[in-house]
């Protein structure tokens, strides 16, 4: 309930709030009389008078007393000195005199439990792959940057996730059964050659990159097939990404959101609480003193940001507003103009066609170069018309993002609306769509290694070489530019997800090119480019990241439903039977033939879960999850809201300690001047008398 205390100030009280978890040591502090004057006690008194007067409050305290958390924590985890920790372990030793055997047995094993779980998450921590180089990154260049390099580390696990379900579900299968008895063998012919690997065609198209080399095998059973194996294998891969990547951005935002505006951080906490004293490395007291610095800088940036612009005018906001409306206009013609020439160079390199062997590669390489250089381009042009908006930096950064990547999921989109829609008889239609997908995964690792090594690279070594030439200062310093280089990761963990149906080793060949592009960027970051001379606050687009994920995976749901639904409408066209979902065969009717033959309890459960009859328990049982989750979810903001309150109360209580003390120091003081005053005038007044 809401209290009033004489002061004005407004208290949430409840159970929670009245408990205390004072140490045996501070009981001694009870009997002062200086305790009874305290504000946050001055608070309490009106909600310990409607509780049933002043005893229950003492009843309830002495009764948190016994009930005390920290007994059970280990004595290093335990935020005091070492003289307050001797003092705790003798406390505790006292306790156990007082206790049964079985409490104190618990006790000790909960302790025990709690340091074997710090120690081994400790351990796991330290299996982390490039930890030391995400510190020295983090201290150089500062969290954003580092947001980066933990993101791209994110993707490359949650690919060998799903190079572990296809060996699993596919490849494993395959190797074991084998596959159907009219299958081509897999081997080298005359006409292949070395383009193939970069067009997919010749030697990878019949090879197990792609989706015609699955095909039906000695498994053949109603309900465990290579078909079916190979579509659990697919559906798993994106519901279990959807399961990680929903969790780490609901973690994310509800990080963001306990220190967002309703959270303050206190400036004298981050200089004087911020070191490490276990730290002897002079470089790791480098790294630290970075650290400290890069968070000081975003702290005072983010305030001067806040003071402007509550500073603002009426007529300033105006004008403001009518600038940022033209700037989205021209925003939006961009993006329309990309989608067009996206549109021209997919239609062009279905057109053409060259007897050479580059000439064909250059067309068919001609949609990916194309959306790869207006994904190199116009998010440049983004950053630089956010710059005048008047945003805050880390404004900025999610600004830019948004619209980048809203550029490359649509240029992506358009791309692949062009190619279903494009009629071919004479090949297998999967495979055509999944060398689309490797194409555009391959020439964006092409542009990663190309950018780095022949741009980044040379720039520096003219920077260095000839410092006052006109093109280094022209070109000028590099920095790490955190929103691209994230658009580029989401957009080919979006090929990847897209493809991986049409192309199932997808994620292995994203697996090995991110690997090798955290090496690249490392590269580039330690040995061309600069620290920021601003910083953002890296929890915030973290929690982007991962939310562009979602619609990449989102966009690759909807592109496998809609593949799947014109598979089964164009089954009586003529076109070439290929995979798994041979002769005429398709999701839907080898889904069907293994359901009718399970037991009739089966299908009738399965038929009832797939009717309309479901949906309205299921709608209740959402409805009631949610009503739980909104239920807790105002729970926590009251205990937020009582913890806050606790904190203000606790610095009033430091406050008034400090005036006490400087009250009786100075009556110290005015004592003994009072006597060494009468000393000095006694011998004054003897020769008087």
């Amino acid at each position: 309930m809401e209290e009033l205390n004489p002061g004005g100030l407004m208290r949430l009280l409840s159970e929670e709030s009245t408990q205390s978890t004072l140490s045996s040591d501070s009981c001694e502090y009870y009997q002062t009389e200086i305790f009874d004057q305290l504000p946050s006690i001055q608070a309490i008194r009106p909600a310990q008078a409607n509780q049933g007067g002043p005893e229950s409050g003492e009843r309830t305290s002495y009764g948190a007393l016994s009930r005390d958390k920290t007994s059970t924590q280990p004595l290093r985890n335990l935020v005091m000195c070492i003289q307050g920790k001797r003092d705790a372990r003798d406390r505790r030793k006292m306790q156990r005199n007082n206790i049964g055997f079985w409490e104190s047995w618990r006790r000790s094993q909960s302790i025990n439990a709690k340091r074997i779980w710090a120690q081994m998450g400790g351990a796991l921590s330290s299996l982390l792959p490039w930890r030391r180089t995400l510190h020295a990154i983090e201290g150089r260049f500062g969290v954003g940057v580092k947001s980066y390099f933990i993101f791209l580390r994110y993707l490359i696990c949650l690919n060998l996730l799903h190079c572990a379900l296809i060996s699993g579900f596919i490849l494993g299968p395959t190797a074991y059964y084998g596959r159907s008895k009219n299958s081509v063998p897999l081997r080298f012919e005359d006409s292949d050659s070395f383009l193939d690997f970069f067009l997919g065609s010749g030697y990878l198209d019949r090879s197990p990159v792609f989706f015609g080399f699955y095909t039906r095998g000695s498994l053949d059973k109603p309900c465990l097939n290579t078909p079916l194996l190979y579509f659990s294998g697919i559906l798993t891969i994106l519901l279990l990404s959807l399961i990680m990547v929903v969790r780490r951005t609901i973690v994310g935002y509800k990080h963001t959101w306990m220190l967002g505006k309703r959270y303050s951080t206190n400036v004298c906490y981050k200089i004087l609480c911020g070191w490490d004293f276990t730290i002897h490395d002079p470089s790791a007291a480098a790294l630290k003193r970075s650290f400290i610095r890069n968070d000081l800088k975003l702290f005072l940036d983010e305030q001067r940001f806040s003071m402007r612009k509550g500073q603002r005018t009426l007529g300033q906001k105006m004008r403001l507003y009518i600038l940022r409306s033209t700037l989205n206009l021209i925003v939006l013609a961009l993006l329309g103009g990309a989608f067009f020439l996206i549109y021209y160079a997919t239609i062009q390199s279905q057109k053409e066609d060259g007897d050479n062997g580059l000439v064909s590669l250059l067309f068919q390489y001609l949609p990916p170069i194309t959306i790869t250089f207006v994904n190199l381009v116009l998010p440049h042009i983004f950053r630089k018309i956010s710059s005048f908006e008047d945003y805050s930096f880390t404004t900025q950064v999610n600004v830019t993002l948004v619209r980048s990547i809203f550029l490359k999921l649509a240029s992506l989109g358009i791309y692949l609306f062009f190619v279903f829609n494009t009629e071919e008889t004479q090949q297998c239609r999967p495979n055509r769509f999944g060398r689309e997908m490797y194409k555009l995964c391959i020439f964006n690792f092409l542009a990663t290694f190309c950018n780095a090594f022949l741009l980044s690279f040379p720039r520096k070594l003219v920077q260095e070489c000839c410092p006052t030439s006109l093109l280094a200062r022209m070109s000028g310093k590099q920095h790490f530019l955190v929103p691209f280089n994230v658009l580029d990761l989401v957009y080919g963990q979006t090929v990847s997800w897209v493809g991986v149906y049409y192309c199932p080793l997808l994620p292995l060949i994203g697996t090995v090119t991110m690997t090798v592009t955290f090496y690249i960027k490392k590269f580039t970051v330690l040995r061309c480019c600069v620290a920021e001379q601003r910083t953002f606050r890296a929890s915030n687009s973290s929690v982007l990241f991962h939310f562009m994920l979602l619609l990449g995976l989102f966009m690759a749901a909807v592109t496998l439903g809609f593949n799947l639904h014109q598979q089964e409408v164009k089954t009586k066209l003529n076109t070439v039977p290929c995979g798994p979902f041979g002769n005429g065969e398709t999701v839907f009717n080898v889904t069907d033939t293994c359901v009718k033959s399970l037991p009739r309890l089966a299908q009738s459960t399965l038929r009832y879960l797939a009717s309309e009859a479901f949906a309205l328990p299921l709608i209740l049982a959402e409805i009631i999850i949610l009503t739980s989750y909104v239920s807790r979810s105002r729970a926590n903001q009251r205990a937020i809201e009582r913890l806050k309150d606790m904190l203000v109360m606790s610095s009033s209580d430091k406050r008034f300690l400090v005036k006490e003390h400087a009250t009786i120091l100075k009556k110290k003081k005015h004592n003994h001047r009072a006597p060494s005053a009468t000393v000095h005038e006694n011998p004054s007044s003897t020769p008087a008398d």
